[in-house]
């Protein structure tokens, strides 16, 4: 049975894609790509359908890493599912526990950056959707820098499960 990770955030075409772009990445260089399945959300369904923003593409291109991607929102039926929630900011944490039908549901919620021990107090990854570039490559740092953390502890589970 697959490990299920899914990567949330508002519309799912800029910070969800690229985390789950990244962390596929970071998964099958691990080796794990038979064990962990990796998918995104958003909490809206503004853009269900739509691809990932061009400019997430472009950053996440430029970066070495696949892009294709089909948005859609979060469903409740999911949690039943999944074993790890991954919110990219604090509103979505807090959006995603709210939906959960159950306390064991609400514990699956994690934001990104608590994977990242030099993340400090501020764990959002801010939204570059109505900024410039820059913010998508200041998205991607951030991502990239949280993956190690959250690898190792999606890995741990996984070798949990097969003892």
């Amino acid at each position: 049975m697959s490990y299920r990770v899914c990567f949330v955030c508002t519309g799912n075409i800029c910070r969800s894609p690229m985390a789950e772009s990244v962390f596929r990445a970071h998964v099958r260089d691990a080796g794990l790509a038979e064990l962990v399945e990796v998918d995104s959300a958003g909490t809206g369904g503004w853009h269900e359908g739509d691809g990932a923003d061009e400019r997430t593409v472009a950053v996440l291109e430029a970066n070495g890493y696949r892009s294709g991607h089909a948005a859609r929102q979060f469903q409740v039926s999911w949690f039943s599912r999944l074993d790890l929630v991954v919110a990219l900011d604090a509103s979505h944490l807090k959006a995603l526990r709210r939906l959960a039908p159950t306390a064991e549901d609400a514990e699956k919620v994690r934001l990104l950056r608590s994977y990242d021990p030099a993340a400090g107090a501020d764990l959002d990854v801010p939204d570059p959707y109505y900024g410039h570039m820059d913010g998508f490559d200041e998205c991607l740092e951030m991502v990239e820098a949280a993956s190690p953390g959250l690898l190792a502890a999606v890995r741990e589970q996984v070798e949990g499960r097969a003892a």
